[in-house]
């Protein structure tokens, strides 16, 4: 007897269980079962003959004890899979010359009613192979006899899973051991890098969503004062469930007064005085896929006057590295970060700082962007030393952080301001992702009139 896919249960949502979540054909929000495959073509067709790539899946963190986090998948895993459980491996097989010449193989937990009654439900061995695509599907339980046939010939293995530990072979090192005898690894990354560095038009759909109600939260946020940053960080994280994201990338920063000093602040216990700024660094995600936001703004909603001219300091040097987020441009990221650099040092000139020796790493002393992507600091190990390109997407976060000392104008002891913009690299023009988070003065005081 056949039972409809809507009828069965499995481990994440696909479109049978969830048409309100995944379109026809997606595998994740956004994201088809055909796009995947072309990710692992790519991928597979960009290594040597007779390799093969292992992905191990993330595991479950506990909090405490037997308390959890929500399972997050490992980005690579995810990248090249869509697949989002643990206790998975999957493996690709280069085995010709044309693109598209890979088997697929994913091993992950059998259907187990007893066990699912306890922990919810999982997709099982089927799905692997009907939903997910799989060439191969088996019980990862039996991985090391299963492993070994699908890497017989194998010359050279590709992975990110850690193979020893303090110099001790790992769990999963044994397993790569015992399966491929004498063939040599190799770091995976870098290969996959390459592709996760160029978004899609799909990624970009999806990030564009995730900026769009991301900066409509903000926006919304400031409307109103707030007294204590936990609210106001629980008031972002609410917005952006109620708008359908998937809720927040990473621990926000909500930093109220010289708090802002400390980039990555993020205790948000503290009160949120009505004449001091306060600095919020923070995004949600749809599809797993992020934007990341900075903005500040005075609680009170109105700019002092030294409020305001650090800050269209700080804006004005954003909207110049913006404008050339552009391939026609010719520009890197470290590029970019000079060019800001020296548009926050003219404009520190003209409010009186004193900017030699050391002083600009001491306002601004982080780099002024970074990728984003599936992770908020996007593909790890990627250069920033490369011509951007179209389907790059970076942010541009320039910030100025004024420590209270005699070495620095009066009037702007204390302030800390970063203003932070996602943003995809086009051919002639950017595209900004988050666009919907205001930023102009008059635009932020218009809120409260």
């Amino acid at each position: 007897m056949s039972v409809s896919a809507s009828n069965l249960l499995f481990g994440q949502p696909v479109h049978e269980t969830h048409p309100h979540l995944l379109a026809a054909g997606e595998l994740t929000p956004g994201i088809t079962a055909q796009e995947y495959h072309e990710r692992r073509a790519a991928l597979c067709h960009s290594l040597p003959p007779d390799s093969a790539v292992i992905l191990p899946s993330s595991s479950i963190q506990n909090r405490s004890g037997a308390v959890f986090y929500p399972f997050r998948q490992e980005s690579n895993f995810l990248y090249l899979t869509g697949f989002s459980e643990p206790d998975s491996l999957a493996v690709l097989r280069r085995t010709g010359d044309e693109l598209g010449d890979y088997t697929f193989h994913l091993y992950c937990r059998p259907k187990d009613a007893r066990a699912e009654q306890w922990n919810g439900p999982w997709s099982g061995i089927d799905a692997a192979r009907d939903v997910w695509n799989a060439d191969e599907a088996g019980d990862i339980g039996r991985v090391e006899n299963l492993l070994s046939s699908a890497l017989n010939g194998v010359k050279k293995i590709f992975t990110d899973g850690e193979l020893t530990k303090y110099g001790v072979p790992t769990k999963f090192g044994n397993l790569i051991r015992s399966t491929a005898p004498g063939v040599n690894a190799a770091p995976l990354r870098p290969h996959v890098n390459i592709l996760r560095a160029i978004k899609s038009p799909a990624e970009i759909t999806n990030m564009r969503r995730a900026g769009r109600e991301s900066g409509r939260a903000l926006t919304e946020a400031m409307r109103r004062p707030w007294r204590y940053e936990k609210e106001l960080a629980a008031f972002l994280e609410y917005q952006y469930q109620i708008s359908g994201l998937d809720g927040q990338a990473y621990i926000p920063v909500v930093a109220g007064g010289p708090k802002a000093l400390l980039i990555h602040y993020v205790l948000n216990n503290g009160i949120l005085n009505e004449s001091e700024f306060v600095l919020v660094d923070a995004g949600g995600e749809y599809g797993t896929y992020i934007t990341d936001i900075t903005r500040t703004w005075p609680n009170s909603g109105k700019f002092s006057q030294p409020q305001k001219d650090l800050y269209n300091a700080v804006l004005r040097a954003q909207r110049s590295s913006i404008s050339l987020c552009r391939a026609s441009a010719n520009v890197t990221l470290d590029k970019l970060h000079q060019i800001t650099e020296n548009a926050l040092r003219d404009q520190l000139k003209q409010l009186g700082f004193d900017t030699s020796g050391d002083a600009m790493s001491v306002l601004f002393p982080h780099h002024v962007g970074h990728y984003v992507g599936l992770d908020v600091h996007d593909v790890p190990g990627y250069p920033r030393n490369l011509i951007l390109k179209d389907g790059h997407c970076i942010t541009i976060e320039p910030g100025i952080y004024v420590p209270d000392d005699e070495r620095w104008p009066k009037a702007f002891r204390g302030l800390g301001i970063r203003i932070e913009d996602s943003v995809c690299v086009g051919d002639d023009n950017p595209l900004i992702l988050t666009t919907e988070a205001v930023k102009e003065v008059d635009d932020i005081e218009a809120l409260r009139s």
